[in-house]
């Protein structure tokens, strides 16, 4: 502790010493100057009043010539410390005396002696000249006076340091304690104390320590009840520890099966979707309903007479509902307001969002229209209700009205935007109002809540606890924590040969074997940073032409909202600067860039992850971004290097990667030359490390704690019930 006051001490105390030293320096010569100016003032203010002493005998020894009385008066004005010499001559010029003590160079027309300072004085009668004294003054001692000076302002300059020094010390010694006192004194209260409570400069900081307070308590209470590693079985057993005979649903936009009619037979497809790797083991581990847009071409060839489907296909584990949309209202609710609305607004991407009234009224509608399918499935009036993104901002609200006792969770998987931006929405009092429909409200990241709150504070009057993460709204109480989302931890594969899987992967692409390959996994979206990331890997070809033809980027992008002007634009841009990058780096060895604008399955990018050496997320704006976790996962090898964009909710948790800023072309450039040249030992540690924290923070883990959160509240709300309950029995 000392030594860490010490070390704080020392940030104020050396800009101090510099800052008086530079003072020092600059304020001495002006100090010999200005004393240098007072001590010949001095001087000559002395010899003037001695001048004027001595100017009546000596006129009168001028007259009567009698030079002996006016030598003794001369003598005696010599004995001053600072005068030694005086000289008095008659109007021609002639000495007539001088004192005892004269020095040879001095005479009548003396006009400058060195070491001397001359003042002459004119001796008058009537108008007529009778002749001057002439006073020679000793400077020398100015030297002695100015050093003493010097040395003087040096020592106060020292005192004056030490002096603030000691008291800066002892400042910060007693701060530090006192900021000790009150965190301790904070650490220990309630966590219903309120905000005022907290010291002034604590309270900004309180809303933060406590939300970490909390999630900290949640985990070590987790971990204590389970130690072992979350899986799809201990996922099972929580279902049916905490929810017992609970009914799950799960809503979501996407459905996690898609039917293609392709000729005569009916294809199945997996969408490239985050969401779906993320929710698919959870509705594996605890069954339930999928509720869904059913958005492919043979969807409803394969569903019963109810719309509904028991997948997986193989071996069924869950139901999947789907639901009809007309193309108007798929066009409003999904193409128009939800991704030409809600997704820039969310996303600060710099492309504006567009809002239309026709566009909101379908995006109500098709609310509703959810709302009244989840009722519709629901066999008992208090479901477990699991809603989906950004697309169902009403639905809590409209469940909520028709099933009070359901406990509902909302996960939103993009980012919350900050009050200001959010504002920009024309109908943003209703979505809020739809959300805090939830019983739990879910975001990536302790920022992302922390967002929520304020923007709920800005436009709606609720109750917010920001201590405790609570909103209440019209009597319903929302609890908003942060949930990061993961993947499943996938079984390792034995028969698999990263090697040999490299050199097949190539071989299919027409790379030489020894080859570098990046890899770039993405929806084909202006959020994702693919123009970035062409744009960095061509800077390193300028500046690195050695590695022309030995690197390639494989970019896989979805297609995506290919409908939407903006995604059109986007999808034209790309083609062009990747066909710009080839042509200008063009080499008979390989391209620059493998650009593959179609749909992989989940097979097929493992297969790139393994095969890859470098994996590029260049993100502009995401909520997490589950690239980066299944690149890890796949790499059983423990070699590859993630380079990771910071504005990832990944990049919280992946410390290990080469994190970016994507708008920075030259860094990225410079992190992609990094992750080629970076040496297997390197790549291993970083590896390992990252590897160990998606496998224990998977998506089993991240279900986990949002259903434990929900058990507790559902527990909360039954004890509720019966005390009203009772308390109206104890009324009749």
């Amino acid at each position: 502790m000392p030594l860490r006051l010490f070390q704080i001490s020392l940030r104020f105390i050396l800009p101090l010493a510099l800052i008086l030293g530079l003072f020092a320096l600059a304020l001495l010569p002006l100090a010999d100057n200005l004393t240098q100016r007072w001590f010949l003032r001095d001087l000559k203010a002395q010899s003037q009043m001695m001048a004027t002493a001595l100017s009546e005998p000596a006129k009168v020894a001028l007259l009567s010539k009698n030079n002996e009385a006016v030598r003794l008066r001369l003598d005696s004005a010599v004995s001053d410390e600072h005068v030694v010499a005086i000289n008095l001559c008659d109007a021609r010029g002639r000495l007539v005396s001088q004192s005892s003590r004269a020095i040879s160079p001095l005479n009548c027309k003396s006009k400058s002696v060195e070491g001397l300072l001359l003042s002459e004085s004119i001796l008058e009668q009537d108008g007529m000249m009778l002749g001057k004294l002439i006073l020679a003054q000793d400077t020398t001692f100015l030297d002695k006076r100015s050093a003493q000076v010097r040395h003087y302002l040096i020592g106060a300059f020292v005192l004056m340091f030490l002096v603030i020094s000691l008291l800066n010390a002892w400042i910060t010694h007693w701060s530090w304690l006192s900021w000790i006192k009150s965190l301790k004194s904070l650490l220990h209260r309630e966590t219903g104390t309120t905000i005022n409570l907290a010291p002034p400069e604590f309270r900004p900081l309180v809303g933060d320590l406590r939300a970490m307070l909390i999630e900290m308590n949640r985990e070590r209470k987790v971990q204590q009840q389970s130690p072992q590693a979350w899986t799809a079985e201990k996922l099972r057993s929580l279902l049916h520890d905490e929810l017992a005979g609970d009914e799950v649903l799960v809503v979501s936009n996407r459905e996690p099966y898609i039917h293609e009619q392709s000729g005569d037979s009916i294809v199945l497809r997996r969408p490239a979707s985050g969401l779906v790797t993320a929710v698919e083991p959870v509705m594996r581990a605890c069954s339930g309903t999928w509720i869904a847009h059913g958005s492919g071409s043979a969807d409803r060839a394969t569903v019963d007479s109810h719309d509904h489907l028991q997948v997986p296909p193989k071996r069924p584990e869950y139901t999947l509902r789907r639901v009809w949309l007309t193309p108007e209202e798929e066009a409003g609710y999904y193409y128009g307001f939800s991704n030409e609305g809600l997704w820039p607004l969310c996303h600060m991407a710099h492309v504006r969002p567009v809002f239309r009234t026709s566009d909101w009224q379908k995006y109500v509608a098709v609310n509703q229209r959810f709302a009244d399918v989840v009722i519709a499935e629901a066999r008992t009036d208090d479901p477990v209700v699991l809603v989906q993104d950004y697309h169902f901002a009403l639905l809590p609200r409209m469940i909520r009205e028709k099933l009070p006792k359901a406990t509902i969770i909302m996960f939103w998987h993009i980012p919350w935007p900050n009050p200001e931006s959010f504002g920009i929405c024309p109908w943003r009092e209703e979505l809020l109002q739809g959300l805090l429909g939830n019983t739990l409200l879910g975001f990536h990241t302790p920022f992302h809540c922390k967002n929520f709150l304020e923007t709920v504070d800005r436009y709606l009057e609720t109750r917010i606890e920001y201590e405790a993460s609570t909103i209440t709204h019209g009597g319903d109480l929302t609890q908003v924590e942060p949930y990061p989302i993961s993947i499943a931890w996938p079984e390792p594969d034995a028969a698999s040969d990263v090697v040999h899987a490299k050199k097949t992967f190539r071989h299919e692409l027409h790379l030489p074997e020894v080859h570098c390959l990046a890899l770039g996994v993405d929806r084909l979206d202006y959020t994702k940073g693919i123009v970035e990331r062409f744009q960095a890997l061509d800077r390193l070809l300028e500046t690195h032409p050695e590695l022309v033809g030995k690197v390639t980027l494989l970019q896989i992008a979805a297609p995506s909202r290919s409908s939407l002007d903006e995604y059109q634009n986007l999808e034209v841009r790309v083609r062009k600067l990747a066909l710009d990058i080839n042509q200008r780096y063009e080499n008979t060895a390989a391209p620059a860039i493998i650009l593959r604008i179609e749909h992989y399955d989940g097979e097929q990018l493992t297969h790139c992850y393994r095969s890859s050496d470098v994996c590029l997320v260049t993100s502009l704006h995401d909520g997490m971004n589950l690239v980066a976790k299944e690149f890890i996962a796949a790499r059983d090898d423990e070699l590859g290097v993630l380079i990771l964009s910071q504005f990832t909710g990944a990049a919280r948790e992946l410390h290990e990667a080469l994190i970016i800023n994507p708008y920075h072309i030259e860094q990225g450039a410079q992190a992609l030359y990094r992750a080629i040249t970076m040496p297997e030992l390197e790549q291993r540690e970083r590896m390992r490390s990252m590897r160990q924290r998606v496998r224990d923070f998977n998506v089993y883990r991240w279900a986990g704690l949002m259903l434990l959160d929900a058990a507790r509240l559902r527990r909360r709300q039954r004890v509720s019930e019966k005390i009203h309950s009772h308390s109206h029995q104890g009324l009749r």
